[in-house]
């Protein structure tokens, strides 16, 4: 079931990998080379917990390894690894509608990552931007939508955050914003923190207004 929503808000951020692309062959491939380069076990069969920063990946598999060498193995390896990656439904259109000002990316890719996965997707790259490599606490900390707000210039409670992950929905209500999650990655139930739900952003029509921008979308409903 699906209902037909508009709401108000000034700011719009938005995670990165399944929400504005997919690059979820690339990186389950990647990871599970790193995990055979770096002797985990059952390497062949790792799953990466989705939408969590590298780094912290890495601190909990490999505390013992050299950080920052660890990170630039499965960086460069994900930066070549394009070959599936794509842009997904109703993204394009709707990136290229806004107002610059009125949007940020919180990703918890590294900044050169994103970068690379925008150019490859050839999706417009934001004025502003939260990293992963740019916070001290990434998802599902509140942090880089704290920051993310603060870039646009409006308190976090006037920012609607667009999520595919538990730990970015996670992230998004602990900063105090209102949460969009977008199916894909994850499950309807997967998502229950969030405010809403929709299937893609095909469902999502954003129209500036006086004061911000006014979202209309069909909520998926349980």
């Amino acid at each position: 079931m699906s209902s037909e929503l508009v709401i108000r808000t000034k700011g719009l951020l938005f995670d990165m990998d399944g929400v504005l692309i997919s690059s979820i062959g690339s990186v389950n491939r990647c990871w599970k080379r790193w995990a055979a380069m770096y002797d985990i076990p059952d390497a062949e069969n790792f799953v990466i917990p989705h939408g969590v920063r590298a780094i912290d990946v890495i601190k909990s598999l490999r505390p013992d390894i050299d950080q920052a060498e660890g990170l630039k193995v499965i960086e460069d390896m994900e930066i070549l690894d394009t070959a599936d990656l794509k842009v997904l439904p109703g993204v394009r259109e709707l990136l290229t509608s806004l107002p610059v000002e009125r949007w940020a990316i919180v990703t918890s890719a590294t900044r050169r990552l994103m970068l690379g996965r925008l150019e490859v997707a050839d999706l417009p790259v934001p004025e502003r931007l939260i990293a992963g490599d740019m916070v001290e606490k990434g998802k599902p900390h509140p942090e880089p939508y704290i920051r993310g707000a603060g870039l646009l210039g409006f308190a976090p409670e006037d920012c609607v955050v667009v999520e595919d992950a538990p730990s970015g929905v996670g992230a998004g209500k602990a900063a105090g914003c209102r949460v969009l999650g977008v199916l894909g990655t994850h499950a309807f139930g997967d998502l229950h923190e969030a405010d809403w739900v929709v299937g893609s952003l095909e469902h999502l029509v954003v129209t500036a207004v006086e004061g911000g921008l006014e979202l209309r979308f069909s909520a998926v409903e349980a």
